[in-house]
């Protein structure tokens, strides 16, 4: 009899720690696709203001790091990379 309730203990344990570890392991990975779609986004708006600025001759060259930049800034990021390519 004893030997069941060690065997339900230890599968009832192992279900607990994986979740746990789940968890863990879940919220970067989250964290990780929030910040590709916002690199994404970031990238679609600095085509869609070259797009714009083109007849302005006003240009943010679309790049990685500066998608990732105005995914994560948003507009504010957007107008700081502005403002460092016109310097």
């Amino acid at each position: 009899m004893g030997l069941e309730i060690n065997v339900f203990l230890t599968y009832v344990g192992a279900i607990i720690l994986i979740f746990i570890f789940g968890r863990i392991f879940l919220w970067p990975l989250k964290m990780i696709l929030k910040l590709a779609l916002n690199s994404v986004i970031g990238g679609v708006l600095i085509f869609v203001f070259n797009l714009i600025g083109a007849s302005f001759n006003i240009m943010i060259p679309l790049n990685m790091l500066n998608a990732v930049i105005v995914g994560i800034l948003g507009l504010p990021g957007a107008v700081l990379l502005l403002i460092f390519t016109a310097i």
